[in-house]
């Protein structure tokens, strides 16, 4: 018996790498207009961005503070994710899609906090 495949994973070579980034770009922009909590992050991303590249800081320290900030729009997305599936199986209320949307939070959360962390340090190590 064969296996099964994707209608998306026989593409292959130059029309895959194209295929994949207009699905990329897809989510971007469905994120953008769907996600009240993507868009905020990514207004924090781009005020981030500019403000790394004003601070007397070196090279590493801002791609630094700038990574950290793109994690957190990569999880905020990975757990935008999980949630569309978990309402995608079933609305109504359960225990197990509570916890896959809980730990999807707690990810975000935690990126979050590693973000405010590094920037805390690095603007202490620089300015204290």
């Amino acid at each position: 018996m064969e296996d099964p495949v994707s209608e998306f994973k026989s593409k292959s070579g130059f029309r895959r790498i194209i295929n994949a980034s207009n699905y990329s770009i897809q989510g971007l922009v469905t994120a953008w207009r769907i996600e009240h909590a993507f868009r905020q992050e990514l207004l924090v991303f781009v005020l981030g961005v500019i403000f790394a590249f004003v601070l007397p800081v070196s090279a590493f320290e801002r791609l630094v503070l700038i990574g950290v900030l793109l994690l957190v729009l990569i999880v905020e997305l990975i757990n935008s994710a999980f949630e569309a599936v978990v309402d995608r199986i079933s609305l109504e209320r359960h225990p197990l899609s509570k916890n896959a949307k809980d730990f999807g939070s707690a990810a975000v959360g935690l990126s979050v906090l590693l973000a405010a962390v590094t920037w805390g340090t690095v603007l202490y190590n620089r300015f204290a």
